[in-house]
């Protein structure tokens, strides 16, 4: 498989996660940003390009099975004798909190990404949340800029590297964050006016993620605030939120790269794809949602965002009436 104009470069970790739920537990599984990431956007018909760092402990079965649904690993360094990232949670029974139970570094605590050269001409670029010294670096690496950058990014890089993040702010497209963590970057209590304070640092689009709520698309158009709202879809069981964010992320920038568009109306395409496929990553443990999604699932799923979101489809004038 070769890197080519619809390919998707994504940086983020491959890593194993041990995860404790209302519903259950499971302990080293695959998980990590680069995963998610990857599996998400290959849903979309888009390979994707992983640019990580994994230990020798890491399943060279899922490792075929990540290539097999369309990720190519050369940008995925292989330390032997060393041990994979892994982070380990406990959820809140409202699913919406988590306690963080132990992180281990292992391999990440040195990685330095490297492109390779094959890659430096990518035309989609996925940022996971890691270091914004090393999202900068990649960057730099390339030897035009993108059609699109997204970056994705939390409040811990906020809290203690707040000004390599805005450096890196300014050279993206599309931003994504959670609700808290857009009034902690722009200093507002207003979304609506963190939108418009954090689109002044330089994204085009800003992509603010609210968990059960759903997310809201962003984008300054000359002077004029544009915006959009994609619920999150209702769903009767949520076994594991973990990755969801990722997922969302994989789906928005696969659906851009398949479509070769970034205006307004198919980043509201991208927003809605991406809530689609992180409903089904929340229905099970790890990466089992994602990974095994049909054409048809997707497809169901998309239609019910649309009817849940259409409140005037038989287009009838009606007087208002209060």
């Amino acid at each position: 498989m070769s890197f080519d104009s619809s390919s998707v470069l994504v940086v983020g970790t491959v890593a194993f996660d041990s995860i404790k739920t209302p519903f259950g537990s499971r302990e080293r599984i695959v998980g990590g940003a680069g995963t998610y990431i990857g599996w998400s956007a290959s849903q979309m018909g888009v390979s994707a390009g992983l640019v990580s760092v994994i230990g020798d402990d890491f399943p060279a079965a899922e490792v075929d099975a990540m290539k097999e649904a369309g990720m190519m690993f050369d940008g995925v360094e292989k330390k032997a004798g060393e041990r994979s990232f892994f982070w380990s949670g406990s959820y809140h029974m409202d699913m919406n909190g988590r306690d963080t139970l132990e992180t281990e570094l292992n391999v990440l605590a040195a990685f330095e990404p490297v492109i390779p050269q094959d890659w430096k001409g990518a035309k989609w670029l996925m940022l996971g949340n890691i270091d914004p010294k090393l999202q900068m670096s990649v960057l730099d690496q390339l030897d035009n800029r993108p059609e699109i950058v997204v970056l994705d990014t939390m409040n811990f890089w906020m809290d203690i590297a707040m000004e390599p993040l805005k450096a890196v702010i300014a050279r993206v497209d599309v931003l994504t964050i959670n609700d808290e963590e857009a009034r902690q970057l722009s200093g507002e209590r207003s979304l609506v006016k963190a939108a418009r304070c954090i689109l002044g640092m330089g994204p085009r689009y800003l992509i603010i993620k609210k968990g059960e709520h759903g997310a809201m698309l962003f984008h300054a158009d000359g002077g004029e605030l544009e915006y959009f709202y994609c619920p999150a879809l209702p769903l009767e069981d949520v076994v594991d939120p973990t990755g969801a964010g990722d997922t969302f992320a994989g789906g928005v920038i696969g659906h851009l790269a398949a479509q070769r568009k970034t205006d307004f109306s198919t980043m509201k395409e991208a927003v809605v794809m991406g809530s689609a496929l992180a409903s089904f990553t929340c229905e099970a443990f790890g990466t089992e949602g994602i990974r095994s999604v049909s054409k048809a699932a997707l497809n169901a799923r998309v239609e019910a965002f649309r009817k849940m979101t259409v409140w005037n489809e038989s287009r009838v004038e009606r007087p208002v009436t209060v």
